[in-house]
């Protein structure tokens, strides 16, 4: 198992009101500029939000949420620096509630 760590708002902060694109691109960019594996996904309505052990943080949150989940804990203290109004944690994973670490409830 893995630690994934995310900060987590609604869609509509994180994504429209936030210049997060900005942000993830320039990430983006440095990584490749490195040779350094992406290791951040934006989620869209995170799955790991349905585990039980996730159903107080799901409750804080306001629906439909997105997630930036990394295997990078200084990234998440970064971006929760950056944007404020966000929650942040970490979870393991896979697990028998938690099988795929960034997968989406949305259908594309």
């Amino acid at each position: 198992m893995k630690t994934y760590y995310y900060v987590l708002a609604s869609q509509h902060f994180l994504i429209e009101e936030e210049p997060l694109e900005e942000v993830l691109k320039e990430r983006t960019r440095d990584y490749l500029e490195k040779q350094k594996e992406i290791d951040f996904w934006l989620v869209k309505q995170p799955a790991f939000l349905e585990a039980p052990e996730m159903r107080e943080v799901k409750t804080k949150c306001p629906q439909p949420a997105a997630a930036i989940i990394s295997t990078n804990s200084q990234f998440i203290t970064w971006l929760k620096l950056r944007l404020e109004f966000v929650i942040t944690g970490q979870f393991q994973a896979p697990s028998d509630t938690i099988p795929d670490p960034i997968a989406s409830l949305t259908t594309v």
